[in-house]
């Protein structure tokens, strides 16, 4: 049977994917490929959830989205999303098999189909992949992610306790009705999550196609009661904000908020804005503040960065000749926030000054 912290890390993972809807990102399926030839296909439902073939072999893929965007001048990115909810912090090991992962499959590269008829292109996507965590990551891990553009996102911080806990609890029940049911009755895993993402999608008024397993007898409620209690807190997210902000640099912010909305409302009336940031002691934890330069009581939105991402900032601010400083204010001038309004995309500026970092 699963252990109690697999599943904390599983269910971490569907909630920071529907979270992440709202940036534009949507989880994405085999049925999205069935036009295709059975050997042009990239994507499989396998028995424990979907994969994606690589060069050299099929990945898994449990909480895999594309983004309604398309960079200009690029391909459509897809992007792994895993959590670790650990008492440690994430290793090495963790962060070099996300770079595997992505580098395997994007070297996976067929650019046309071949027929009878005339060759037709592929469809082709970038795969980017972000590891979530509940503990941080070590410095080797945050080395070798920056060196490989490989995100990394820490969820350590207070702003994301109610987060944290909401998962814990929920994983703690689940596991307990889990190990109460006989041996021959316990559902997998995959199963426990599709559940979940079948009420997520319903909170949205969107449905997963139901394939039914060769054991597909329904959850008791004792694992599906706590579960759905997941889903109606996730309902009124506005305590529960994240949303991913992208400054022009080889990593992704978690935002965090109290009040996800009022961050949205003013950034409908003010698209692009300069903003502020301020370091901020959080207990053990080292904070940056964001709030708007015109009006810092509108919103305030918080995110933590790994040490050795701050200390590559770092490293920009202090370069003495004018080529590295047109490169710093080109890097670390502007964050880009993407937020789903219905069918549309809409799309934030937040403006600053790079040398508040180094504050």
């Amino acid at each position: 049977m699963v252990t109690e912290a697999a599943l904390r890390g599983y269910l971490l993972e569907e909630v920071l994917a529907w979270l992440l809807r709202s940036s534009g990102y949507e989880l994405v399926s085999a049925a999205e490929e069935k036009g295709l030839p059975p050997e042009h296909r990239v994507l499989e439902q396998g028995p424990h959830g979907l994969t994606v073939r690589g060069r050299g072999a099929r990945h898994q893929a449990d909480a895999l989205g594309q983004f309604r965007y398309v960079p200009p001048f690029s391909l459509p990115v897809r992007l792994f999303v895993e959590a670790k909810f650990t008492e440690g912090k994430v290793q090495l090991p963790t962060v070099r098999n996300g770079h595997g992962v992505v580098h395997d499959i994007n070297e996976n590269m067929v650019t046309t189909l071949q027929g009878p008829g005339p060759s037709r292109p592929r469809p082709r996507h970038h795969y980017s992949y972000a590891i979530f965590s509940t503990a941080g990551f070590s410095r080797n891990a945050q080395e070798y992610a920056l060196a490989h553009q490989i995100s990394l996102v820490d969820l350590s911080m207070p702003d994301f306790a109610d987060l944290r806990e909401l998962v814990r609890s929920v994983a703690r029940d689940v596991h307990g009705a889990l190990a109460a049911l006989p041996a021959g009755e316990v559902p997998r895993p995959y199963r426990v999550r599709r559940h979940l993402r079948r009420l997520l999608l319903a909170l949205v008024d969107e449905y997963m196609e139901y394939a039914p397993d060769a054991d597909a007898h329904p959850l008791p409620e004792s694992v599906t009661e706590p579960l759905g209690r997941l889903a109606e807190v996730l309902s009124s997210r506005s305590t529960l904000g994240l949303v991913l902000a992208f400054p022009s640099a080889p990593f992704v912010l978690g935002l965090a908020s109290e009040d996800l909305y009022a961050f949205v409302d003013y950034a409908r009336a003010h698209p692009t804005h300069d903003i502020n940031l301020g370091r901020v002691q959080d207990g053990n934890h080292s904070v940056w503040r964001v709030r708007p330069a015109a009006d810092p009581g509108a919103y305030a939105m918080t995110f933590s960065l790994p040490k050795q991402v701050e200390s590559w900032i770092r490293a920009q601010e202090e370069a003495v000749n004018e080529r590295a400083r047109s490169v710093k204010r080109r890097l670390l001038s502007t964050m880009t926030v993407y937020w789903l309004d219905g069918e549309h995309i809409l799309t934030f500026q937040l403006r600053y000054a790079p040398v508040q970092l180094h504050q």
